[in-house]
């Protein structure tokens, strides 16, 4: 897998790790604490846009030449579907198209016990440097 540098960015703030990086999944957990709480004391949904967000760049960063392009987020949804209030959230990305200019991912995130929590798609757009 490659080492990607997290340090002061979102990924370190919120503490997204990334447990499997390839061109077809993409792995990433996040724990659920008080750096990821709403003020009700539940996982915040843009949290989970983060972490959905970051597998899926991540997995495009790992389909296309990174000295010649570039990916960028252009589009991303999500249902929460069940709350949580502790513990670790996993995220896995898989591609659902990948194209010359764009790349769609779709992201799961589940609980310890592999209950749904979130999913999610997000379109990467890729740009020339």
């Amino acid at each position: 897998m490659a080492e990607w540098n997290t340090k002061g960015t979102m990924l370190e703030l919120l503490g997204i790790e990334l447990k499997e990086v390839s061109p077809d999944r993409v792995v990433g957990t996040m724990p659920v604490d008080h750096r990821t709480h709403q003020p009700f004391g539940l996982l915040h949904g843009g949290a989970s846009v983060a972490l959905a967000e970051t597998v899926a760049s991540i997995g495009t960063f790992a389909n296309i030449d990174l000295e010649k392009q570039y990916a960028v987020g252009l589009e991303i949804n999500a249902n929460h579907l069940r709350s949580k209030q502790d513990g670790i959230v996993k995220a896995t990305a898989a591609p659902l198209f990948k194209g010359r200019t764009t790349m769609v991912w779709e992201i799961r995130l589940e609980d310890e016990a592999d209950k749904l929590i979130c999913i999610s798609r997000c379109t990467v757009a890729i740009r020339d440097r």
